[in-house]
C-alpha cells in the first residue's frame, strides 16, 4: 500500500525523465558553470583564436604575433630551462643512459650522482607510481631544504608532493569546506584560483582588500572588520588565505604584517593558507622573503596556527610550468586531520614523478664546488636579473601614460596598473555588458596583439579600475610591448572622449562605476570579490 506521503508515480516519472534528460550545459553541475578563471578566460581564449589565424596564415591583423603577458609562463616566452635541472630529469627518465660508456663525457659528475640516487631510491623509476604523498627520498630532500631556509626542522610526512601548487588548493578547500556557510579570507585583488575554486566546492569567499594607496599592504584592522562582516552574515570563516609575494599585485608583506597575519589566525582560530610560489622572485634591496612557517616558529606559534605553505616549480627562475610540480607542507594540523589529507591524495594515486623531482632539485640545486655550480649559478642569476630590470622598465613606462598609477613590481612576475578610463569607455562597455577594463584588454588585444587580464577577474576596489600584466617578455621584446601599449593607451584615451579632469587632477570616474555593469565581478561591489 502507498504512503499518502509518498510522491505520485507521475511525479516520480517525471524527476526521473529530467534526470535522463539530453546531457546539456543547464543540467551539468552549476558549480561548475559559476567559477570563472580569468588568466585564461574569454579574452585568452579570443588570443589562441587569432595566433592560431596568424600561424594558419588567415585573417587580416596589425600584427605578426600574439604576446602572451596574461598567465606567469616563462618559458613560452623564450626562456631557457635551467640546464642542472633538466640534465638531472634526463638521466631519470633513461636510466639506461646512467651505464652508457661514454656518459661522463656527456653529463656532469654531480648530475650524475644525483640521477643515481634518485633512479635508486624510487622503485620503479619515472614510470611507476610513488606513495601518494610523494617518493619519500623526494619529501626527505624538500623537508631538509626547508629546515636550512627557515633554521628550524621539517618533518617529511609533514610534505605532500603535488602537481604544482593548485592542487593543494584544491585539497584544502575540499578538507575544510562543508557547505556554502563555509568561507574562506581571500586578498582582494586575489589570483582567480581562489575564488573560483571557492565557488567549485560550494564556500563562500570573504574578502579583504589589500591597500594600493600604501603599496597593496595589508591592515590587520581591516583584516579584523571584514571577519566581523562575515560572521555578522553567518559565515563560518575557517581559513586565511596569503599570496607573498603577491599576485596580481607584486608587493612583498614585511615581517612584522606576517607577524599580525599569525597572531590574527592564532586568535580568531583560522587556517592559514600561505601561498609563497613567488619567493625567489624579489627584486627590491630592502625587501627579504620569509616564509610564514620560519616566522611562526620564531613566535611560538608553530602548534597554535595550523599553516599550509605552498611552493611550486613553475615560477621563481624555473619556470617549469608544464611540468607540474609543487609541494605544499602542513604544521599545526592534528594527525587525524593530515590522514584526511593523504586519503585525498590517495583517490589521486600520487603526483607524477617528472615534477617531483623538478621540485627537488629547486630547493637541492648544486653547491659551490660541484661542477655544475657555476653554470647553475650563472642561469640563476641572469634570468632574475633580466626579470627586475624588465620589472623596472614596465612599471616605469606604465606610470608615464597618462591616467595610469603603478606601484612598484617588489616580487612575483606581474605589474598590476590602475587605469583612469574615460565616461564614454564605461557607458561602451556597458552596452555589451562588459567590464570597463574588460574592453580596455579586449581593445588592446585586437590592436595589439597584447595578451593582458581585466583587473575585474582579480577583484578590485570601489571604483577603480586595472589591468594585470607579465613582465615576461624577452628583454628584446619589452621595449616593443612598452612601444606598443604606449601608443594604444595614447589611441584608446583619445578615441572614447579623453579623461575628465578637476583642475589638472584626473578623476578617478568613481560615480561611473555605478553605470557599469552587473557581471561575475563589478569594480565598485562592496566586497570587491573577483569573478567565481
Amino acid at each position: 500500500m502507498t504512503s499518502p506521503d509518498a510522491p505520485s508515480t507521475s511525479a516520480n516519472n517525471g524527476v526521473a525523465k529530467a534526470r535522463r534528460a539530453p546531457l546539456a550545459i543547464d543540467n551539468i553541475n552549476r558549480r561548475v558553470i559559476d567559477s570563472e578563471y580569468a588568466v585564461r578566460g574569454e579574452i585568452v581564449q579570443l588570443a589562441t583564436k587569432i595566433a592560431r589565424d596568424i600561424e594558419d596564415g588567415k585573417g587580416s591583423y596589425p600584427f605578426d604575433k600574439v604576446v602572451w603577458c596574461n598567465i606567469g609562463n616563462p618559458q613560452i616566452l623564450g626562456q631557457k630551462p635551467i640546464t642542472y635541472f633538466r640534465q638531472v630529469l634526463a638521466l631519470c627518465e633513461c636510466p639506461q643512459l646512467l651505464s652508457h660508456p661514454n656518459i661522463r663525457e656527456l653529463f656532469p659528475e654531480d648530475v650524475i650522482a644525483r640521477a643515481q640516487l634518485l633512479s635508486k631510491a624510487i622503485p620503479g623509476g619515472l614510470g611507476a607510481y610513488s606513495e601518494s604523498a610523494g617518493a619519500l627520498i623526494i619529501r626527505q630532500l624538500v623537508a631538509a631544504s626547508i629546515a636550512r631556509r627557515d633554521g628550524y626542522p621539517a618533518d617529511p610526512d609533514n610534505i605532500y608532493m603535488t602537481d604544482g601548487a593548485s592542487p593543494a588548493v584544491h585539497y584544502m578547500m575540499d578538507l575544510l569546506l562543508r557547505d556554502r556557510s563555509d568561507a574562506m579570507m581571500v586578498p582582494i585583488p586575489q589570483y582567480p584560483l581562489y575564488s573560483a575554486t571557492l565557488t567549485l566546492y560550494g564556500g563562500t569567499l570573504a574578502p579583504y582588500l589589500l591597500d594600493e594607496q600604501n603599496g597593496w599592504g595589508l591592515d590587520v584592522g581591516h583584516l579584523r572588520e571584514q571577519l566581523a562582516d562575515a560572521r555578522s552574515r553567518g559565515l563560518c570563516v575557517r581559513a586565511m588565505v596569503v599570496i607573498n609575494p603577491g599576485n596580481p599585485t607584486g608587493q612583498c608583506l614585511s615581517y612584522q604584517n606576517m607577524r599580525d597575519v599569525l597572531t590574527f589566525c592564532r586568535d580568531e582560530q583560522l587556517v592559514l593558507i600561505a601561498d609563497e610560489v613567488y619567493q625567489a622572485n624579489i627584486y627590491v634591496g630592502n625587501k627579504e622573503f620569509f616564509s610564514f612557517k620560519k616566522v611562526a616558529a620564531a613566535m611560538g606559534l608553530l602548534d597554535q596556527v595550523p599553516l599550509v605553505s605552498l611552493h611550486s616549480i613553475s615560477k621563481g627562475f624555473v619556470g617549469e610550468c608544464g611540468r607540474r610540480g609543487g609541494y605544499m607542507e602542513v604544521t599545526g594540523f592534528p594527525e587525524a586531520v593530515k590522514d584526511q589529507i593523504l586519503k585525498l591524495a590517495s583517490i589521486n594515486l600520487c603526483p607524477n614523478l617528472s615534477g617531483q623531482i623538478c621540485c627537488a632539485l629547486m630547493m637541492n640545486p648544486p653547491q659551490v664546488g660541484e661542477a655544475s655550480y657555476e653554470l647553475y649559478r650563472a642561469e640563476k642569476s641572469a634570468i632574475l636579473g633580466s626579470l627586475k630590470r624588465r620589472a623596472e622598465l614596465l612599471v616605469g613606462a606604465l606610470n608615464r601614460l597618462e591616467g595610469v598609477r603603478c606601484n612598484a613590481a617588489e616580487g612575483a612576475l606581474y605589474a598590476f596598473p590602475r587605469i583612469m578610463l574615460p565616461e564614454a569607455a564605461v557607458q561602451a562597455a556597458k552596452k555589451i555588458g562588459k567590464q570597463p577594463d574588460w574592453l580596455y584588454c579586449r581593445e588592446l588585444l585586437e590592436a595589439t596583439g597584447i595578451v593582458v587580464v581585466p583587473g575585474s577577474g582579480f577583484g578590485q576596489a570601489d571604483g577603480t579600475f586595472h589591468f594585470r600584466t607579465t613582465f615576461l617578455p624577452s628583454e628584446e621584446d619589452i621595449g616593443l610591448v612598452v612601444e606598443a601599449l604606449s601608443a594604444f593607451h595614447a589611441g584608446f584615451l583619445q578615441r572614447y572622449g579623453g579623461l575628465r579632469k578637476a583642475g589638472s587632477v584626473v578623476l578617478d570616474g568613481a560615480a561611473a562605476v555605478a553605470a557599469a555593469p552587473a557581471g561575475p565581478v563589478e569594480a565598485g561591489s562592496k566586497n570587491g570579490a573577483a569573478a567565481h
